[in-house]
C-alpha cells in the first residue's frame, strides 16, 4: 500500500510522540514503585506533596501513552495499511491480529484501570493503591506496544531509524 506524503509525516511524528511518551512513563514508573503501592501510601498522598505529584504524572502518562497509541496512532495506521477503519473495538481487534497489540481485551482493560486511577482515588485509598500497582503492571505492555509499532513500521519501510 502506498501512504501519501502527508500521512507518511503523521506516522513518523507519532512515532516520535509515542518514543517520548513512552520515556517519560518508564522515568515515573521507576519513581513511583520504587517500592510497593500500598493503601497506606495512597491514604498519604494528602500529606505528602512530592509523591502525589508523581502519582499525577503517572495516571497522566500512563493514560497519555495508551490515548496515543490507541486513539492517534493506531487509526492511522490501519487506514495507511488500507484497512477500514471501524469502532475502536474493531480497530484493537485489527491491532491484536497485526500483532501490535497483545490482546483488545487487555487493552480494553487498561482503559478502565486509567479511568479508576483517574476517578476513584478521592473516595477510596485501597481501590487507588490497586489500580495503581495494577497500571504498573500494565506498564511492560505499552513499552511492548510501542515495540511492536516501530519495529513494523520499520519493517514497511516507514521508518529508518
Amino acid at each position: 500500500m502506498k501512504i501519501g506524503p502527508e500521512q507518511l509525516e503523521r506516522l513518523r511524528f507519532l512515532a516520535r510522540v509515542v518514543q517520548r511518551e513512552q520515556q517519560h512513563l518508564l522515568t515515573t514508573d521507576q519513581r513511583v514503585f520504587n517500592k510497593p503501592f500500598t493503601p497506606a501510601r495512597s491514604r498519604d498522598l494528602a500529606e505528602n506533596v512530592d509523591e502525589a505529584e508523581r502519582v499525577e504524572a503517572f495516571v497522566s502518562r500512563f493514560g497519555r501513552l495508551q490515548d496515543t497509541l490507541g486513539d492517534k496512532l493506531l487509526p492511522l495506521y490501519l487506514e495507511a495499511l488500507g484497512e477500514h477503519l471501524g469502532a475502536a473495538i474493531d480497530n484493537l481487534d485489527r491491532a491484536e491480529k497485526l500483532g501490535l497489540i497483545p490482546s483488545s481485551d487487555d487493552w480494553l482493560a487498561m482503559r478502565k484501570l486509567r479511568n479508576q486511577m483517574v476517578h476513584e482515588y478521592i473516595e477510596d485509598s485501597a481501590t487507588l493503591a490497586d489500580a495503581l500497582q495494577a497500571g504498573h503492571e500494565f506498564v511492560p505492555t505499552l513499552t511492548a506496544v510501542v515495540k511492536a509499532f516501530l519495529n513494523d513500521m520499520r519493517t514497511r519501510g516507514w521508518l529508518t531509524a
